[in-house]
């Protein structure tokens, strides 16, 4: 008897690779999610990402639950030519449902409300100490300590972003437009827009936004071709300007990170006032309206202007730890340029990342970010189940031959710092291009 079903190649599937032709392939059957992008709970953009490909892997990680169900609707009647699965691939999907029937997708224990309420703690007191204090070390205790309130609530952000944290997705949705919008200045949407991007591109140079700081900072001399950014849609131009500031980025990494938030302030106010398509657009805007009017008003409160830069300072400044606990889990790690691909995507995710292991009760310092290989093949895994699941992990990339890096805080601080360094000086050996003397070689050798 003949097969019924109908195959198209490869070829013929990656010819369906942009937006109003958009085509993925799911465990070897083709669907056309050319008119689903736009509505996509994710956005468009992991779909553009994986579009014309296999994305059987990535579709797993993010929809360990019910999503399968709704693929129906978008089967194009076509089934993959020679559809192969690798055997990391097979034993990641089998760790998956294994998880799952576990029901570790949805144990989420009280982390969420113990830690709300240790946010409004927080935040009373930081009132309360400039409002009803006239020490400027209390003032200063005060900014501080609302840097450490952005950080806990940048915590919530990122799981409200990733899993329901609360009981029903109007109260999650409540909790985003809280923790980020309101107490934080940092658009919801726009996090999410980033950090899925970020996830589904993981370390790749053109894609990823998380590894385009240009002209600040380079990761690698690949971005001194003046690559072009396919999330940000221009030329990451490495001119003279950038040649200047990636020579020295090793020295002022740790000072900018302690003024990154301005940009996350500024990359918010840019999503929302452009034409790009925003999901509950004027939720998010009045929610950054909130910020602007409750943090310039409490500043305001301070008796000098001295105190008032002090207090933002110290805000800023704290909150730059968490800014650098970003950069730590990748920008050490392995890069690549050019589409992200889903027939590897177990392997992209361990190559571009690494863990900061720390013992559990500094958990809370980390915010899950030190599992940061096991948050990234396992997205949706609430965080106080990260620390259970990775024995198996290590187990996995251990069985297939892949890295499973953990460092110690301070190593991944070292191993940042080096990679920043061996960037900086290639961008100095390019813009002097004069012969080197021994003198210079040993100064300068890496290490």
């Amino acid at each position: 008897m003949s097969d019924p079903k109908r195959y198209v190649s490869e070829a013929e599937v990656k010819a369906h690779n942009k937006p109003g032709d958009l085509w993925i392939s799911i465990q070897g059957k083709v669907y056309d999610v050319s008119d689903w992008a736009k509505d996509h709970p994710g956005g468009d953009l992991p779909l553009l990402n994986l579009a014309g490909q296999d994305a059987t892997d990535a579709f797993v990680a993010y929809h360990p639950g019910t999503a399968w169900r709704h693929l129906d609707k978008f089967f194009t009647g076509y089934h993959l030519e020679s559809y192969s699965v690798s055997e990391a691939s097979k034993d990641y999907r089998r760790l998956v449902s294994e998880f799952s029937k576990m029901g570790l997708f949805e144990k989420k224990g009280h982390g969420t409300f113990i830690l709300l309420c240790l946010i409004v703690a927080m935040f009373c007191i930081s009132v309360y100490g400039v409002l009803c204090s006239e020490n400027i070390w209390i003032h200063l205790g005060c900014g501080a300590l609302m840097g450490v309130l952005w950080i806990q609530s940048g915590w919530i952000g990122h799981d409200s972003g990733h899993y329901q944290v609360m009981n029903s997705p109007k109260y999650n949705r409540v909790a985003q437009i809280l923790s980020g919008n309101c107490l934080a200045g940092i658009s919801i949407a726009w996090w999410k827009r980033n950090h899925n991007a970020h996830h589904i591109a993981c370390n790749s140079l053109d894609f990823d936004p998380d590894l385009q700081h240009m002209p600040f900072f380079a990761v690698s001399s690949s971005l001194f071709n003046s690559l072009t950014s396919y999330f940000y849609d221009r030329k990451m131009n490495f001119d003279f300007f950038a040649r200047s500031l990636v020579s020295y980025q090793h020295l002022t990494f740790y000072p900018v990170m302690c003024l990154a938030r301005i940009n996350l302030f500024a990359q918010s106010i840019l999503l929302l006032l452009s034409k790009k398509r925003v999901p509950n657009r004027r939720q998010e805007i009045l929610g950054l309206i909130v910020f602007w009017v409750w943090y310039p008003l409490l500043v305001s409160c301070l008796p000098t202007w001295g105190e008032r830069f002090m207090f933002v300072v110290a805000s800023f400044s704290v909150t730059g730890i968490q800014h650098v606990q970003f950069c730590l889990n990748h920008f050490s790690s392995s890069v690549y340029i050019g589409h992200p691909s889903g027939n590897d995507w177990f392997e992209k995710q361990t190559n571009g990342t690494l863990d900061v292991s720390c013992s559990s009760w500094m958990d809370w310092f980390h915010g899950g970010l030190q599992f940061q290989i096991e948050h990234h093949l396992f997205p949706r895994l609430p965080r106080c189940n990260l620390r259970k699941v990775a024995p198996f992990v290590k187990e996995l990339c251990k069985k297939h031959g892949l890295p499973y890096t953990s460092v110690s805080f301070w190593k991944a601080n070292v191993l940042t710092f080096e990679t920043l360094r061996a960037a900086a000086l290639q961008a100095r050996d390019i813009t002097n291009p004069e012969p080197k003397n021994l003198i210079w070689e040993a100064i300068n050798t890496h290490g």
